[in-house]
């Protein structure tokens, strides 16, 4: 999610709230104003000691924004940072109604018939320890899409799914019509308790399993440290008191520090490590909260839409069928393998690209995203998750061009860094001249 996503969400909300900021440098911002709701209130920031300031000099979303010759340095707006923290907690606080009422969104790549419903269900690790309400520490927290069908398992699609979506617009039904029409009948009260079941027992192990793994590990390294550092100086200490109290018993002039002292020092030192093995043994303590459904939607399809309004048909076939689409896709696996990697495809698990292909040797992925086209195609159509996805992994996106010719050949062109700057906020899709994306492409490799 970062830096695109959270950047393009917090400036949109920031504003919305009363803040006010200015670009000072590329992708930096001096914030002139933070609105008093947002510095008042128990905020996640401000528990943890961190205040949200009436102003910021500068902040940024990248890292390597941070440091800039000559100017500023910029604070590092990420999960975590109590401005941001902020900014989420306010503004779910004055919008949560709405997330429960739910919403119609447009799926305009979609020319079929069938709605679907999402899901918005945020899940939270708590270890052992407990804050000053006495409540268990939250360590991890995620926000999950569930997206149930009329036919077929659940699915969990990653990241922002609704940013490709839109808004109902003017002129077309509402949501009352659409709700009535025989292809919603499958949608009742049970989805939400099937949704939350989907989650509990795929998304919520996932995320624990995730966790706890790197936590044990980090936890494990840290106790053998605090036992290898403690374990030395209580024996160091315990050493001294024994050569204090022979001293003192030789009769030898007395030190600066007698037996009695050195004795409690090493008493310290071991109940203190044995309170920090405690507080470990404590964050080692992972379990999961119960999920907690925010809000969710009907997504309803272009198609059905236009089949509402009395055409029959949709009146607009996508671009791409899921034949071609699935060619394309082939084809660029094929390529793939050609050039040693080892390609799958991840096209309906919408991450942003269709397919990750492993580099043997690393392990590394190239993530590839697969637009399919006829040789006399205009342009192509990116969503919103695709562009910003992009920018977030701009090393590792390829965006793979199919031109379909008319004597059934085709021809592969692989263009990297393709989207120079993300969208607009509220903008779904974006379209591209295919003649130029070709001429910066090059072929795969």
């Amino acid at each position: 999610m970062q830096p695109h996503y959270i950047r393009s969400f917090f400036l949109d909300a920031f504003q919305r709230l009363g803040g006010t900021f200015w670009q000072r440098e590329a992708n930096r911002y001096k914030v002139t104003h933070v609105p008093a709701a947002l510095r008042r209130g128990n905020h996640s920031g401000t528990a943890t000691g961190a205040p949200v300031l009436p102003r910021y000099e500068r902040i940024a979303f990248d890292k390597s924004l941070l440091n800039m010759a000559g100017k500023p340095l910029a604070s590092f707006v990420c999960p975590g940072h109590p401005l941001l923290d902020a900014v989420i907690e306010t503004t779910l606080g004055r919008h949560r109604e709405l997330l429960k009422r739910g919403a119609v969104l447009v799926d305009v790549g979609d020319a079929g018939t069938a709605p679907r419903v999402l899901f918005a269900i945020e899940h939270a690790l708590q270890d052992g320890h407990e804050t000053a309400r006495n409540v268990r520490r939250t360590i991890s927290k995620r926000v999950l899409h569930v997206e149930m069908h009329e036919h077929g398992e659940p699915r969990h699609p990653k990241y922002a799914p609704y940013l490709d979506y839109r808004a109902l617009e003017e002129g077309e039904p509402p949501p009352e019509a659409i709700l009535d029409r025989p292809e919603c009948a499958w949608i009742d009260a049970e989805l939400e308790r099937r949704a939350i079941g989907h989650a509990v027992a795929s998304a919520v192990p996932n995320h624990l399993a995730e966790v706890r793994t790197a936590r044990l590990e980090l936890i494990e390294k840290t106790k053998a440290a605090v036992k290898d550092r403690l374990t030395k100086e209580v024996s160091y200490w315990d050493r001294r008191a024994y050569e204090l109290e022979e001293d003192q018993a030789a009769g030898k002039p007395a030190a600066r520090m007698n037996s009695t002292e050195a004795r409690r020092r090493a008493d310290a030192l071991e109940a203190r490590m044995d309170a920090r093995l405690a507080e470990l043994d404590r964050e080692a303590q992972i379990s999961p909260r119960p999920p907690v459904v925010h809000g969710g939607m009907l997504v309803v399809p272009i198609g059905l839409l236009d089949v509402m309004r009395g055409q029959g048909q949709p009146a607009r076939p996508a671009v791409d069928t899921q034949a071609s689409a699935a060619r394309a896709r082939a084809i660029v696996m094929a390529v793939e393998r050609e050039l040693g990697f080892e390609p799958t495809d991840r096209e309906f698990d919408k991450l942003g690209y269709d397919i990750e292909s492993r580099v043997p040797d690393t392990g590394a992925l190239r993530l590839i995203e697969v637009k399919g086209r006829r040789h006399d195609a205009d342009a192509i159509t990116v969503t919103r998750n695709e562009i910003l996805y992009s920018l977030n992994k701009p090393e590792d996106y390829i965006l793979a061009l199919v031109v379909f010719k008319p004597d059934d050949t085709h021809a592969v062109h692989y263009l990297r860094r393709p989207f120079q700057k993300e969208p607009d906020f509220g903008v779904t899709s974006v379209n591209y001249k295919m003649a130029e994306l070709i001429e910066r492409a090059q072929a795969p490799r």
